[in-house]
């Protein structure tokens, strides 16, 4: 990571830590189906706003954070479902935690326009 400080990646990043560890405690509960789409997703998104940060135009840079707008919508579907679920484990504050990236994104891409 960059040693300025960028609101966007180091949420992101930091949010991608969370859902390796969330991934993790659904597999150990055998929901591997869930922690594969979560994985990909939750991650995804952060690997946007990184690669983002090194776009060749204005054009380009919306677009990757477009990209990562709708990684962070599917990551609220799926812990939406994974609170809703019965049998699953939920973590608190994940919901919470790419709410507010889709907000700062979403500021992100209506200020690029």
């Amino acid at each position: 990571m960059s040693t300025t400080p960028n609101l966007i990646v180091d949420l992101t990043f930091d949010f991608a830590l969370k859902i390796i560890d969330y991934t993790e405690l659904l597999e150990s509960k055998r929901k591997f189906n869930m922690a594969n789409q979560l994985f990909k997703s939750g991650t995804l998104v952060g690997a946007n706003v990184s690669e983002a940060q090194g776009a060749e135009s204005k054009d380009d840079f919306r677009h990757k954070c477009k990209i990562a707008y709708k990684e962070a919508e599917e990551t609220e579907y799926w812990l939406k479902l994974c609170k809703q679920a019965k049998n699953y484990p939920y973590e608190e504050g994940l919901l919470e935690n790419i709410q507010s990236i889709i907000r700062v994104l979403g500021k992100i891409i209506a200020s690029t326009k």
